[in-house]
């Protein structure tokens, strides 16, 4: 199994459609070659079938041949439905594989089993063969009916949970570094905690 991620990053809406119509692409290119493709997460855009993100899982003997066929800069050449007359026609967005750095063990994690929900055929409720897993020390949680087999669905869960707790981190970062942007804002001219003069930056 590989977990791919396709994205318009800080792209325009011409971007979030390429995002679209990529990943229809893909999922006609993965049939031909009996590769399944699983819709985990997606992000919509404002703008009607259009997507800001999107990540798969794709799965089958041909799977690895696929990624690599996918993963990098893709490059859109369209002239843009959303703005007349604009000069631009070349738009560009990225595919790329998932390889989790956060490894998340099974200790670490709250188990629960229910009934899969929604489409799915005769497998549907049939089985408790959805999971949702629970990180403990960080509350993170997600819910996994996917695969036709409870251990899929767990280790599918863990590898997900490692990308939330990646993106937590990544968004905690984020904030430290805009906090400390703003400091630089709000630093106080008078009253000072303490002086120093000189180059050798003595004390007063």
């Amino acid at each position: 199994m590989i977990l791919l991620q396709f994205s318009c990053a800080q792209g325009p809406d011409e971007c979030s459609l390429a995002v679209s119509k990529a990943l229809q692409r893909f999922c006609l290119e993965a049939e031909s070659l009996r590769v399944d493709v699983e819709m985990l997460e997606q992000e919509e855009h404002s703008r009607f079938g259009t997507l800001r993100s999107a990540l798969v899982a794709i799965s089958g003997e041909r799977c690895a041949s696929l990624s690599e066929k996918w993963c990098g800069t893709l490059q859109w050449i369209c002239t843009s439905p959303y703005r007349k007359n604009h000069g631009r026609k070349n738009w560009y967005i990225g595919v790329a594989p998932f390889t989790p750095t956060t490894f998340v063990s099974e200790s670490e994690i709250r188990f629960e089993t229910l009934r899969a929900s929604g489409p799915g055929g005769q497998h549907v409720n049939k089985t408790d063969s959805a999971v949702r897993a629970t990180h403990i020390a960080s509350g993170v949680s997600v819910k996994v009916q996917t695969q036709r087999s409870q251990h899929a669905n767990k280790r599918l869960a863990l590898l997900l949970i490692g990308r939330r707790l990646e993106q937590l981190h990544m968004e905690q970062q984020m904030a430290l570094k805009a906090q400390r942007r703003q400091f630089h804002h709000q630093i106080s001219r008078g009253d000072p905690v303490r002086i120093f003069k000189g180059m050798k930056f003595e004390p007063l």
